[in-house]
C-alpha cells in the first residue's frame, strides 16, 4: 500500500510539473552510455542534440558486439534521427542492422488528427498521438500507455510501476535516482516480444542515468558523459 501511495504521487507531481515539454532537456547537448552484458562492455549509445530555434533534433548511434574466442557471434549497429518543432514530437526515423537482418522505422505526424502513421519493417499504420518512441532519455515515457519501438514500429503497450527513490553509483559519481519498472500489458505475448526493463531517472533533473533488463544475459546502460 505505501508503494502504492507514492507511485501515485510520484506520478501526479510529474504530470503537473515536468511533462509539458522537451525544453526540459535543453541544457544538455551531448549523452553518452556504455553497454555491458554480463558485466562486460560491449559497446555504446550516443545521443546528440542539435538545435536551430524552435527545432530540435535528436541524432542516435547504437553500436555492439558479442564475441566469444575472438569471433563475433552478434552485431548490431543503429542509428537514429528524432525531431520536435515547439516541443512536440514531428518525426523519427531509423535503420538497425542485426548480423545480417535490416529493420527499420519511419514515423511521421498525421496533419489531420495528430496522430502518429508508422512505417516500419513489424509494423504498418496508424498509433495514437500519446504513444512515445521507446528511445528512453525522453522521461515522458514513463506516463505513455504504450511506446514504439524505435528499431521496428511495433507498438508495446505497456504497464509502468515506480519502484522507489534509490542512489546508485556509476563510476565516481553517485546518482539520487527514481527506479521504474517497464512491463508488457499484453501478457499472450511470446517471453521473447514481452518488455521487461528497469529505468532510472536522476530524481533532480531527470536525466537517463541506467536502464537494465535480462535477455540471454543481464545487460544494463549505464551514463558515461554527460555534455
Amino acid at each position: 500500500m505505501k508503494k502504492f501511495i507514492v507511485s501515485i504521487a510520484i506520478f501526479f507531481f510529474f504530470n503537473i510539473d515536468s511533462f509539458s515539454h522537451v525544453e526540459h532537456y535543453s541544457k544538455y547537448n551531448y549523452l553518452e552510455y556504455e553497454l555491458f552484458r554480463n558485466n562486460k562492455s560491449i559497446g555504446y549509445h550516443k545521443y546528440d542534440f542539435n538545435r536551430d530555434g524552435k527545432d530540435l533534433s535528436i541524432i542516435s548511434e547504437v553500436s555492439f558486439k558479442i564475441t566469444k574466442l575472438g569471433v563475433d557471434l552478434y552485431k548490431y549497429f543503429a542509428k537514429s534521427e528524432e525531431n520536435y518543432q515547439d516541443g512536440q514530437f514531428k518525426s523519427y526515423y531509423s535503420k538497425t542492422k542485426q548480423n545480417k537482418k535490416n529493420r527499420y522505422v519511419n514515423i511521421e505526424v498525421d496533419s489531420n488528427d495528430k496522430d502518429l502513421i508508422i512505417d516500419g519493417s513489424s509494423f504498418k499504420g496508424k498509433a495514437k498521438k500519446e504513444f512515445i518512441v521507446g528511445t528512453w532519455w525522453n522521461h515522458e515515457i514513463i506516463k505513455a500507455e504504450a511506446q514504439i519501438s524505435g528499431i521496428s514500429g511495433r507498438i508495446i503497450e505497456q504497464t509502468v510501476t515506480f519502484i522507489g527513490k534509490e542512489r546508485i553509483k556509476i563510476g565516481n559519481k553517485v546518482y539520487d535516482t527514481l527506479h521504474f519498472n517497464f512491463k508488457s500489458s499484453d501478457k499472450t505475448l511470446p517471453e521473447s516480444k514481452k518488455l521487461d526493463t528497469d529505468i532510472w531517472y536522476e530524481e533532480d533533473t531527470f536525466l537517463w542515468v541506467k536502464a537494465a533488463f535480462e535477455k540471454t544475459g543481464y545487460w544494463e546502460y549505464r551514463l558515461k558523459k554527460v555534455n
